[in-house]
């Protein structure tokens, strides 16, 4: 046994099976201890009502009481990591801190002060993969590159895919390795500074078991993923994004059974797992991405950002339904469907022609799921600015994208409420519905519901010379 007391440090990885720090920590050490760190790095800077803080807090409860439930507990701090862990490693008198690994360029920067700090007090720091399949260098082209274009990513992954990626970390096996601790209530969230939100109203159920119960729903609807998974009105996507986020649940775990039931279905979900892993790779190999655009003649194109039009779009005030219906939804409850990401972030970019990064920031703000790989990967790719990104010349059309994937409005009319009354063939546009059809669903444009903030004909053209205009200038 390498080490008589290891401290397990858990950051985006909230559970206790499949785990690769916990296991390695447990199974290298006589006993183990665990601590969760309300970074106040991070926390300082969000607004005082945040679901994702509300949502990692019961999380944490589950934890502690599951921990106290063997004898043990899950020590909580509020401080800022890099004083907190060391401290709490010294006073423990543990020889040696896991934790798993965190890509984003801050996260990074904190571990490397975190690790400088225990190396100093002669304690070891070890981390791990765990919240990705392939990492950092582990899919690489055939020169031995990172990839910038998806398909061939996919391509490798799944090449590279065994059994031996997908096997889970038996953590069961150590767990009377706990360290023994006297259980301690959790500081309140008051004491965090943060107060409720509408979270749990929501039906949002946090932790390991919120996770699981998604997971089971899921497995039974997976199948149909494929062809339900682009219509926002109908249950067809998985829901656990913000459990992968917070590590609720092990993609271990999901990716091997979607990977072995092998149908339609499963493999359309895998491959939204393997754009996940793609965008943390891309992170991990080009942190300039989080301020600067990864095609570099993109990154000073020239937005307007008409700071009007940016404030109709975050209050879902456009006028054109789709996107404001989407807009809402965030606003209303911290989630957003995934086609729906894709075609607000595109009339925000190219409708509105208010730079991708303007956006970037907001969902950064308000979206519970909020990962800085995927929200950065996700608004490039819709921007054109990034890798494999949406060619420039290629822009949804709202009105379009409305008829095709909420064809009978029951979307719309669940969060823009105004326009219910509407009949189906005026909702997606409704300044082209009759004055009578207006009159009769209580419509008053301009009024009650806005007129367009844009022609998207106009704004269409505008977009393509403002990026042809760009590709000129790198040309000449």
């Amino acid at each position: 046994m390498q080490f008589n007391h290891a401290l397990c440090w858990l950051r985006r990885d909230l559970r206790l099976t499949d785990h690769a720090a916990l296991y390695h920590a447990l199974k290298q050490s006589r006993m183990a201890s665990l601590v969760f760190v309300f970074d106040r790095a991070i926390l300082d800077t969000l607004p005082r009502a945040d679901r994702r803080v509300e949502f990692i807090w019961h999380t944490v409860a589950e934890l502690k009481a599951a921990l106290q439930a063997r004898g043990s507990d899950l020590h909580v701090l509020h401080d800022r990591a890099e004083a907190a862990i060391p401290r709490l490693a010294a006073q423990l008198g543990v020889d040696a801190v896991y934790a798993n690994h965190d890509d984003e360029p801050a996260a990074q920067d904190r571990d490397a002060a975190v690790a400088g700090a225990l190396a100093a007090a002669g304690i070891a720091f070890q981390s791990f993969k765990d919240h990705v399949i392939f990492e950092r260098d582990e899919v690489l082209t055939g020169a031995g590159a990172p990839f910038s274009v998806f398909t061939p990513y996919k391509n490798a992954w799944l090449k590279q895919l065994t059994p031996f990626y997908l096997q889970p970390y038996p953590v069961v096996r150590y767990l009377d390795r706990l360290a023994p601790c006297p259980a301690t209530p959790l500081m309140p969230l008051a004491a965090l500074g943060f107060e409720p939100t509408n979270l749990l109203a929501l039906g949002v159920q946090p932790g390991m078991q919120g996770a699981e119960a998604l997971w089971a729903d899921f497995m039974d609807r997976m199948d149909r993923y494929q062809n339900a998974r682009d219509f926002p009105a109908i249950k067809g996507v998985s829901y656990l994004s913000v459990h992968l986020r917070f590590g609720t649940v092990s993609v271990r775990e999901l990716a091997a059974h979607a990977w072995q039931r092998g149908t339609a279905g499963a493999m359309s979900w895998l491959n939204e797992l393997i754009w996940r892993d793609f965008y943390h790779q891309v992170l991990y190999h080009r942190p300039d991405v989080v301020t600067r655009a990864f095609k570099p003649e993109y990154d000073a194109l020239p937005f307007p950002n008409d700071s009007g039009l940016f404030a109709a779009w975050c209050a879902g005030q456009t006028g054109y339904p789709l996107v404001d219906a989407a807009m809402r939804q965030l606003n209303h409850s911290g989630f957003m469907h995934n086609r729906l990401r894709m075609v607000a972030a595109s009339f925000l970019v190219k409708d509105l022609l208010v730079d991708w990064r303007w956006g970037e920031r907001y969902f950064a703000e308000k979206l519970i799921d909020f990962d800085l790989a995927a929200n950065n990967g996700g608004w490039q790719w819709a921007a054109s600015t990034g890798c494999d990104a949406q060619p420039y010349f290629r822009i949804f059309n709202p009105v379009s994208q409305s008829e095709r994937f909420d064809p009978e409005g029951k979307f719309i009319r669940r969060y823009v409420p105004e326009l219910a009354k509407l009949p189906t063939d005026a909702l997606h546009a409704p300044w082209r519905a009759t004055p009578v059809e207006l009159a009769a669903a209580g419509v008053r444009l301009g009024e009650n519901y806005p007129m367009p903030v844009v022609d998207h004909a106009v704004q269409r053209e505008r977009a393509l010379a403002l990026f042809k205009s760009a590709r000129a200038d790198l040309g000449a």
